[in-house]
């Protein structure tokens, strides 16, 4: 037991400790209740949410619109299974095409399951469309993507990690470097049927393309009849302070993968949305989930995209994530170098912290501590994404509890380096 851990908490993270895998390392904090952005632990401490779920509670926790969706739809029907029409799909695809202007819409349920149907798609696409002789097709993918947890997407994957034990891995993946065209044009072969790619990518550190990167990559698709499929499952859904977050980049893409906000923070819910020329690849039998569409997703998803709509989320999010910039902005600029790059677009920032001046899972725990929830990622940086509905003064109220904790490791490795510096004076003189 931790001697600086509450009871009640110490009892649910043994819990998890004792009868669940070891695949997580969470912040030690025991949620038993959320509203909208706040969150509240089993001991009824109040926390601001500046993660939410990484973007699957966009819409705040428990928004009653959607909790009043969900209710509604139990009362009816909740999963027949896709092999049954129902009254609740198709108003939703309907919604979800005119919203992304695509043609056709594909729901699954984990952000996961949409992209390896996008990858089934290309495959079949490369075939169909291409000629490529079945088994050869060939798909881009960017390296320090990160598209799930399957065996066949960490097969792609450049994070070792992620890797490590999981082969023998499915081979027609080829690498380049994000936001290189020099890479993707080393990389393409007669083969390739697809370029897979996020817009911005978030588990790497949330790295943005450098200018231009996009608009050269498209041409370069349309050159040579590959696909551009970009994978939005996180950035999607007014986080980036757009609807989508290829709309910054002035580019359609032939395919788009959705999830996580999709389900309004109540349900998995994902899709896969292309035209007609892309889609219709499947056809009966070739595909499919007996979850995927079901009512109750269905119900819920279409009024969370309603509700992005009649509540402005999305313009919330270009303007607060403005401001949100700027003020942690401004603790770097105190931050006397532990601070080296602020980086985002909307709600969703990154922070670059120096590892030789503080850990990120240390400022992390810290900030938790003030009531701030975050999450860092590969050691260096610390994610800031709350939900959409966010206010100004929680925002500000984040951004302080933040710079104290900053302010608090910039102090204690000055004191470290007096502390050393005169210790070598000592051993000097002796």
């Amino acid at each position: 037991m931790d001697a600086n851990r509450p009871a009640a908490s110490t009892f649910f993270v043994d819990k998890e400790a004792r009868f669940g895998a070891r695949n997580y390392h969470p912040v030690p904090v025991v949620v038993e209740r959320a509203l909208d952005c706040r969150v509240w632990d089993v001991e009824g401490r109040e926390y601001i949410d500046m993660m939410s779920a990484y973007s699957a509670v966009s819409h705040g926790h428990l928004h009653p619109r959607l909790v009043a969706a969900l209710q509604r739809q139990l009362g009816k029907v909740a999963v027949t299974s896709r092999a049954y029409h129902g009254t609740t799909l198709g108003p939703f695809l309907e919604k979800l095409c005119a919203v992304s202007g695509f043609e056709r819409a594909l729901p699954m349920n984990t952000g996961a399951e949409a992209v390896e149907t996008a990858i089934k798609c290309a495959r079949r696409f490369g075939h169909l469309r291409r000629g490529i002789p079945d088994g050869q097709q060939r798909i881009l993918v960017a390296r320090g993507n990160f598209h799930g947890r399957t065996s066949t997407i960490v097969g792609f994957s450049s994070e070792p990690a992620y890797r490590a034990g999981f082969g023998p891995f499915a081979d027609g993946f080829d690498a380049f470097d994000f936001g290189d065209m020099d890479s993707v044009r080393a990389a393409t072969t007669a083969h390739s049927c697809a370029v897979l790619v996020e817009p911005i990518q978030g588990e790497a550190g949330v790295l943005l393309p450098p200018p231009g990167f996009f608009q050269a990559l498209r041409a370069w698709c349309d050159e040579k009849g590959l696909l551009l499929i970009i994978d939005e499952v996180q950035a999607g859904l007014g986080r980036t302070g757009r609807l989508f977050a290829f709309e910054h980049e002035g580019v359609r893409p032939d395919a788009l993968i959705l999830g996580k906000a999709l389900g309004g923070g109540l349900l998995p819910v994902s899709a896969f949305l292309a035209d007609a020329r892309v889609m219709d690849v499947f056809d009966p039998g070739s595909h499919g989930s007996t979850f995927g569409g079901n009512a109750l997703a269905a119900a819920v998803a279409l009024e969370a995209l309603q509700v992005l709509e009649d509540e402005q989320l999305v313009e919330r999010s270009a303007r607060l994530g403005e401001h949100l910039r700027g003020a942690l902005q401004a603790v770097m600029d105190e931050s006397g170098g532990l601070v080296r790059a602020v980086r985002g677009r909307g709600l969703w920032v990154g922070v670059d912290v120096d590892p030789a001046l503080a850990s990120a899972r240390a400022l992390v725990e810290a900030l938790a501590q003030r009531g701030v929830l975050s999450k860092e990622t590969h050691e260096t940086v610390i994610r800031f994404a709350p939900p959409l509905t966010i206010t100004r003064a929680l925002v500000d109220q984040a951004v302080a509890a933040f710079r104290e904790v900053v302010l608090e490791q910039r102090a204690a490795c000055a004191i470290k380096k007096g502390a050393s510096q005169a210790m070598a004076e000592v051993a000097a003189a002796a």
